[in-house]
């Protein structure tokens, strides 16, 4: 079993731990989250340019990207704590890879892989919807 399938196996048959996915304490591996409404793609964050939310440390290209971000962390922080939007919608948390990510009304989704986000853009309404129904148990989990 190649490496990545054998930790998403273990995070499979894992409940969500926690409400946020973080690795290390920082959310999305150190990207800045507001790069991705600003500029429309993954933007690196710079721990002097960091801020603490919802239990995670979160990190900003500039400290612009970082006050817009405590100015409303809700609009920019990822759907489902930043777990994939698509094991969500199947009911189960798993890590997320920043590289896979999408903006769909507003909200940003990440996703586990690239893979498993093609997956998920085959039917976005109805994965949201599964997600956002599931979201309530598996944050409290």
């Amino acid at each position: 079993m190649p490496p990545r399938r054998a930790l998403l196996g273990l995070f499979l048959a894992t409940p969500a731990l926690a409400r946020s996915f973080a690795e290390r304490g920082v959310a999305l591996r150190g990207t800045d989250v507001v790069g991705y409404f600003t500029e429309g793609r993954v933007v690196r964050g710079r721990a002097e340019h960091s801020t603490e939310w919802d239990g995670v440390r979160w990190l900003f290209a500039n400290v612009a990207n970082r006050e817009r971000f405590i100015a409303d962390p809700a609009a920019h922080a990822p759907a489902y704590g930043g777990f994939c939007a698509w094991a969500v919608s199947q009911g189960y948390t798993a890590p997320t890879d920043p590289a896979a990510w999408r903006i769909v009304g507003g909200r940003l989704f990440l996703n586990y892989d690239q893979s498993i986000q093609r997956r998920w853009e085959r039917d976005i309404p109805r994965f949201i919807a599964l997600a956002d129904a599931n979201w309530p148990r598996l944050s409290r989990a």
